[in-house]
């Protein structure tokens, strides 16, 4: 599982920062890699696949939106989150 916890602490301004665009980039980075992990073992599973595409879909819009707002946050989240450009 995800642990939310964690990740508004890292990635948020405080505590219960959930909502900014850095914070739910990291949580669907975390949901997209379980993800992956069970469609390679559930191949068959396209209902998982097609929720993971709906997400990296979500995520790819996020960082657009966060690189158009704010270059160096987007560099930033790309460096701590392994991401390419």
């Amino acid at each position: 599982m995800i642990d939310k916890k964690e990740i508004v602490s890292q990635f948020g301004k405080n505590d219960k920062d959930t909502g900014s665009t850095g914070v739910q980039i990291s949580i669907i980075t975390k949901r997209i890699e379980l993800l992956t992990k069970h469609i390679q073992v559930f191949k068959k599973d396209n209902s998982s696949r097609r929720g993971l595409l709906l997400l990296i879909d979500k995520r790819r819009k996020l960082l657009k939106y966060i690189k158009r707002k704010n270059n160096v946050e987007y560099l930033d989240l790309l460096n701590k989150l392994g991401l390419r450009k």
